[in-house]
């Protein structure tokens, strides 16, 4: 177990490298992406954009540049060209409304999505199985972004059922009440989509594993019904769930939910990364980029680990 570990470590460090060195060749090489060009402005000489050049070290070779980057990265040194803002600084400030965002939508979407998985699976082919169906597909095909404007405008924009806060993020340390009000919405909306996907698959999952052989045996040696299903079939079913929702989760955890921080001005992680994309700051991109891969190969281990736990066929020797 210990030589797993220490190999997937080993792994996480080339996958940050890999990727931090493609995301950076790719913004330097775009059109429009020379940072010089773009802090110098439009009016700009040949001579103001060398100067800028100089000062920022951006005439030294391709792989010099991305070392001096990625050293300022991680020392914590490292300013935003547009802005001139410390980068590690504004990620840390997103940090605790893009955890708040994640973590109560990830146990909204988590316990919801099993609960559907398995009483559809239970009622299979009933009109109640049916009906979860069609309401999880549409939850699926939903786009986030319409689902977050139409929620603000029914429930936080003046209309007669208006009774949440408008979008924005307040610190639970601030005012916890207000930290879950302005949550709850963000938190169903990035949800939904999650909860009919789990329910599908968990269901489908179960349909399955009713079928195997050792559940027939276990059936067979006059085990209770309860015990059958979860301790042999619901256990099992469970599997690649745990696969989505570390993968899943780090993805959002990563800056994935954009849409979601956007829609409902939570200044996060996400919503950090959109103006820095927008921007072509290539300091903010990449000091987001890191951070998100972190997470990403993080919880990829941490899946694998519950893998071994959930079925011990699968352990590493």
């Amino acid at each position: 177990m210990i030589s797993f570990v220490i190999r997937r470590l080993i792994g996480a460090l080339l996958v940050l490298i890999a990727v931090s060195f493609i995301t950076y060749l790719i913004f330097v090489k775009i059109p429009g992406g020379d940072p010089a060009f773009r802090i110098a402005g439009r009016t700009a000489t040949a001579q103001n954009i060398e100067d800028i050049r100089q000062k920022l070290k951006l005439d030294a070779p391709f792989y010099e540049q991305y070392w001096a980057m990625m050293k300022s990265l991680f020392s914590g040194s490292l300013v935003s060209y547009s802005s001139q803002l410390n980068v590690v600084d504004q990620i840390k400030a997103g940090i605790p409304a893009t955890f708040s965002l994640c973590i109560g939508a990830a146990i909204i979407w988590l316990f919801f999505g099993i609960l559907v998985g398995i009483i559809s699976a239970v009622t299979a082919g009933r009109w109640s199985d049916r009906v979860i169906t069609v309401m999880a597909l549409i939850g699926i095909s939903l786009p986030v972004f319409w689902l977050g404007l139409m929620a603000r405008y029914l429930f936080a924009q003046g209309h007669p059922f208006a009774f949440m806060p408008d979008g924005g993020y307040v610190p639970f340390t601030s005012n916890p009440w207000g930290w879950f009000t302005h949550l709850l919405m963000p938190w169903w909306v990035l949800a939904i989509l999650f909860i009919g996907f789990y329910g599908r698959v968990l269901r489908s999952n179960i349909l399955d594993t009713i079928n195997e052989d050792y559940v027939r045996t276990a059936k067979a040696k006059g085990l209770p019904y309860k015990r059958v299903m979860v301790k042999h079939v619901l256990r099992n079913s469970l599997i690649p769930i745990v696969t989505l929702f570390g993968l899943d989760f780090a993805a959002v955890i990563g800056g994935s939910a954009i849409l979601t921080e956007t829609v409902f001005d939570l200044k996060g992680v996400g919503w950090y990364a959109a103006q820095a994309v927008q921007d072509l700051d290539l300091p903010p991109i990449m000091g987001v980029t890191i951070y998100a891969t972190f997470f990403i190969v993080l919880f990829s281990v941490v899946v694998d680990l519950m893998y071994a736990w959930l079925d011990p066929r699968i352990r590493p020797t």
